[in-house]
Parts: C-alpha cells; structure tokens; sequence
C-alpha cells in the first residue's frame, strides 16, 4: 500500500511540473525588473539588420508581383517576414528603448530636457516608420527608418 501511495504521489509531482513548465509563456523582450544589464548598441545593430530584412523582403514582394503566374505562397512568406521584423523594431523602441533606457529630464535642465524630447520624437518617427514598412512595400520608408536608426543612435550615444 505504502508504495502505491508514493507511486502516486510521485506520478502526481511529476504532472504538477509538466503542467507548470506547459503553462509558462516565454519572455522575448528584455526584463522590466531593474537588472542593469543593457546592450544598447546590440538593440541599435538589431533594428539596423530588420530594417536590412524588411528591405530585401519588399525587393522580393516586388519582384514575385512582377512575374505572370506569381507564387502566392513565397509572396504570403516575404510578406510575413517583412511584418515580423517591423514588429521586433517597434518591439525594441517601445519596450527597450521607451520604457527602459531613454529617462525623463526635468523641463528646468534645458539642454538635458531637449536631448530627451529629440531621443523621444525619434523614437516615435521609427515607430511610424515601422508601421508604414508593414503596410506597403515601398522601399522609401525603409530609407527613413535607416536615417531614424541612424539619427537616434546618434543622439543616444552623444551623452
């Protein structure tokens, strides 16, 4: 009887651990807990290879239009592709950069309130950038998202 019981209270253990690790949702962004540990220049790397995937993704969207039977599923992909690598770009300016890494300045410090809000209008000129490579396959979106990548880092990294 003893080891029935125990037998059962193991399987029992054993399923409460697979349903806890089943249940868990994975974490893509970075922490919100203050860990200090930040690769802002890796983020800035990053959002410069989507915006390099966006762009060869509306080069192909582009170039399967063209075609007289084009192949719809290649199109469907490069597409989602292009979606999916605008999302992580508005994904790191939101919930890295925005929430994170650029800190509000009090108004009284000038020159610290106007870096602040340049960092910020940038941030939010991206997103809308961002936005527009979902929505079309206009490569001169992909242009003002790489001079806004650019711009920003700049204005980050000059303190």
């Amino acid at each position: 009887m003893y080891r029935n019981s125990r037998e059962r209270m193991l399987i029992g253990i054993v399923v409460a651990l697979a349903g806890v690790m089943l249940a868990t949702v994975p974490a893509f962004s970075h922490c919100e807990i203050p860990c200090g540990i930040y690769g802002d220049e890796m983020r800035i790397a990053m959002m410069q290879e989507d915006i390099a995937t966006i762009e060869k993704s509306m080069k192909q969207i582009v170039e399967l239009s063209k075609q007289t039977k084009p192949d719809h599923n290649q199109l469907v992909r490069w597409v989602q592709n292009k979606e999916h690598h605008a999302d992580k770009i508005r994904e790191v300016v939101t919930q890295y950069f925005m929430t994170q890494r650029v800190k509000p300045v009090d108004p009284k410090d000038s020159a610290g309130h106007d870096a602040y809000v340049k960092e910020l209008t940038l941030l939010h000129e991206t997103l809308v950038y961002a936005m527009k490579c979902k929505q079309t396959a206009d490569l001169a979106h992909v242009e003002k998202l790489k001079k806004l990548v650019n711009a920003f880092s700049k204005a980050y990294f000059s303190e």
